[in-house]
This record gives C-alpha cells, structure tokens and sequence, in this order.
C-alpha cells in the first residue's frame, strides 16, 4: 500500500491552497506551507480541508522558502509527523509588474530571491530526504519519487512589463531539467507546471500594475488579457491548475514523466 506525502509550499491560498485540497482528496498526506506571518492563514487552511476531506491527515507549517534552514525544518517536521516525503510541490512565488528600464537590484533580489532561490530549496532538500529514504517501493510503496515546481505561461513566452518575472519563470524550466537528469538515477522525477492568467490575488496584482501602466481600471486588464490572449474564453481557477498537478503530475499515470513543464493555460495565443 502507497504511503503518499506531500508538501506543498505557498498553499495558504489560491493555486496552492487549490493543489493541496485535491492531494488531500486523492489520499495524500499534506502539509501546508506558507510564510511564518501567514500563520493564522495556514492553519484556516490546514481546518477548512480536514472538514471537508474525510479522515484526512494536513498539518501546518510556517517557513520561508527563501531560507534554506527554513525549507530543511520545513522538510524534517513534514517527514517526523506524515511519513516518508514522496511529492515536493514548490509552488511558492511572488510576481512584479514594472518596466524593465525602472528595474532596482533590490527588485531583482527579491523576485529571484523567491521564484528561483525559494524554488531550488526546495528541489534540492526534497531530493536529499527521498535519496536518504532509499527506494521509494520499499520506503512508501510508490514507484518514484517525484518534485514539482511552479512556472508559468511567462516561462516560454514573456509579458511585457513582467520581465524580472518573466526571467525568474525561464529559470525554473532550465532548473528543472537539470535537476530531471540528476535526480533520475535515484528514482526522483523533476516537473514543473505553468498556468496561463489564473483568477487569484496575484494576479489581481498583476491587473492592478498593468492598470496603472496602461490607464485601466481595476479588473479591465484581467479580462482584456482573458478575452484576447485565451483560446477557451475565460480565466482560468485555481482548480484548473490543481487538476493538471494533483490529477496528473502527483499521479501514478506520470511516472514516465520527467523534466517536462507542462502549460494549463486554456490555449494561449499570443499576437
């Protein structure tokens, strides 16, 4: 019998609150994760899904994936109260709407600081406790190991005005599939995921910056981007998102399947 843990990191809210529920439903052992001042938020969160998940196991846990000693407590207290760690979802980031000739240092610091430092802590202390849980079949019944992380529809083709973003995105592809080939022989899968112009509070931000940029109203961005950029016609949910990781990617149908970053965008096209 499968042993399924995960930890899924910024998931207080929005697309990873979304990807967390739906572990939780398909029998994993969740741990939500956000930042230490969101704490209250986490554990809302970590309520809200043992309520409507039946005999669900979620714990709690602040941490900053900007810091390594953080991701590494993160990691130990998920595996001292859930079991073996079989799926890593770094899913933690932030965005930044801003041109690229108003662009700070200190911009920059932050967002890569978040989008690829934060991510890479989490790959890499992942992978060290599933390598040192030994063969994943023996240790928790599953046939590999697998890590996820958060891209975006900006990772193969650029925003304007979103280009420290846009950058930070392009790096989670190249690092994971680095990490794809490296890990293999260990039986670790390395994914990310991209979604397109998803409805949560980023990019509520996102909306809000290119508004004040652009002269439009609050939500006017949004849905001009929705309406001209989305094949589907609408903007997609969290639970868009949620379906691609939790149904396929943590799933036993991807094990086949490294160093991909798979899009769920509602067919993006870009003029």
């Amino acid at each position: 019998m499968s042993r399924r843990t995960a930890i899924v990191t910024g998931s207080a809210r929005g697309i990873g609150k979304a990807i967390a529920l739906r572990l939780a439903q398909d029998g994993y052992a969740v741990c939500i994760n956000d930042i230490p001042s969101s704490q209250d938020v986490i554990f809302a969160t970590v309520e809200e899904i043992r309520s409507q998940v039946a005999d669900s196991r979620v714990i709690g846990v602040g941490a900053d994936v900007t810091s390594s000693v953080d991701v590494e407590r993160l990691v130990k207290e998920t595996v001292e109260q859930l079991g073996p760690l079989t799926l890593m979802v770094a899913n933690a980031g932030i965005a930044q709407v801003k041109p690229l000739l108003s662009v700070t240092e200190q911009d920059i610091d932050q967002v890569m600081s978040v989008n690829f430092k934060g991510l890479f802590n989490c790959y890499t202390h992942a992978a060290r406790q599933m390598i040192a849980q030994g063969d994943p079949t023996e240790a928790a019944g599953v046939n590999v190991y697998k890590i996820l992380g958060a891209a975006s529809i900006v990772a193969h083709k650029p925003f304007p005005k979103l280009g420290i973003y846009s950058a930070s995105k392009w790096a989670v592809r190249g690092l994971t599939q680095a990490m794809s080939m490296e890990m293999a022989p260990h039986k670790i899968t390395v994914n990310a995921y991209a979604p397109g112009i998803v409805g949560t509070a980023m990019w509520e931000h996102i909306d809000g910056g290119l508004g004040e940029l652009e002269g439009r109203e609050k939500g006017e961005s949004l849905r001009l981007y929705s309406d001209r950029f989305i094949s589907l016609g609408r903007t997609s949910t969290p639970e868009d998102v949620a379906g691609l990781v939790g149904g396929f990617l943590a799933d036993r149908d991807s094990d086949y399947v490294t160093g991909q970053t798979m899009v769920v965008d509602g067919g993006i096209i870009f003029t």
